[in-house]
């Protein structure tokens, strides 16, 4: 079965540490695993090299000071009926971070083709 998304769907972006927890996992998987088990569009991790959010303090991959927080996008486009579903499991599983949602026009929404196709 080929899912399709219409044009016009939601971007939700999740921006969090990495050494943020939901159980005895990181919560970035967790949210992921998450928003495939309830079969949404797609996610992406982004990691970031430096930022900081509520509290000020700063996130850095500098080479002198590695840190092991480092900033995270999470970024999961779908119709906006399965996102704002999506929101209080997210809620549920988050301690602090930001949560975003924009308007966005799906392009394109394909799988790979196979790299050795059958004759």
């Amino acid at each position: 079965m080929t899912m399709e998304l219409p044009h016009d769907c939601v971007l939700l972006r999740i921006f969090l540490g990495e050494s943020d927890r939901h159980g005895h996992q990181p919560l970035y998987e967790a949210i992921v695993l998450k928003a495939r088990a309830l079969h949404l569009a797609g996610a992406t991790v982004l990691r970031g090299a430096m930022g900081f959010g509520k509290s000020s303090r700063l996130h850095t991959a500098k080479i002198l000071r590695l840190s092991d927080d480092l900033p995270l996008i999470i970024e999961i486009v779908d119709t906006g009926e399965k996102i704002n579903a999506f929101l209080p499991v997210l809620d549920s599983m988050m301690g602090g971070g930001l949560v975003t949602l924009e308007q966005v026009r799906v392009i394109h929404y394909r799988d790979r083709p196979p790299k050795n196709p059958a004759p």
